[in-house]
């Protein structure tokens, strides 16, 4: 399987076929509306209003998962990131991103990038210490840890990089470019 064999709900019921972004590079990225890495989405857009004319699609899957902080129904979610970030790009159907009840896109997108760490950054140690609480082994695992995980996927569908929430942004939207 690739990226292709892949769709995603959409909140009206519908499905977003990823075969329908081929060409195309895409940032998949589970988000939350009440993080605090939700100020990302400014960036996020602002990346998605800088490249979309070059054939760049940003994925928005709201999830709760992580500290229950994405509430709401999928139309207050949507509601919420218009009116603080002005997002252009579309949200699907909030959704799980581990475990069984998970898309299977993530199935997927886990086994082709893993976890390698959350690098300098002024929440590493706090994720750090919260997750080992709940499990050990969780830096060996593939999960995703926390909300606003991103996944880069080039033009021919392949999942390029991995970026933790802690990523730096300045690091991501190079390789954006570099891939546009």
């Amino acid at each position: 399987m690739n990226i292709y064999d892949y769709s995603i709900p959409k909140p009206n019921g519908k499905e977003l076929k990823l075969a329908d972004f081929k060409g195309k590079v895409l940032l998949i990225v589970n988000t939350a509306t009440g993080c605090g890495f939700t100020p990302q989405y400014e960036v996020i857009e602002a990346l998605y209003e800088k490249y979309h004319d070059k054939g760049f699609e940003v994925i928005d899957i709201p999830c709760n998962q992580f500290g229950h902080q994405t509430p709401g129904t999928d139309a207050e979610v949507h509601e919420f990131c218009q009116l603080h970030y002005n997002t252009m790009f579309e949200q699907m159907k909030k959704s799980n991103v581990n475990g069984v009840n998970q898309l299977p896109l993530y199935g997927y997108l886990k086994s082709q990038k893993g976890f390698a760490g959350f690098g300098e950054h002024q929440y590493s140690k706090l994720l750090e210490e919260m997750l080992a609480k709940k499990d050990k082994d969780w830096a060996s695992s593939s999960d995703i840890k926390w909300n606003f995980t991103k996944f880069l996927v080039n033009r021919d569908g392949e999942v390029v990089e991995r970026f933790e929430p802690t990523a730096d942004m300045n690091e991501m939207e190079a390789k954006i470019a570099e891939l546009i």
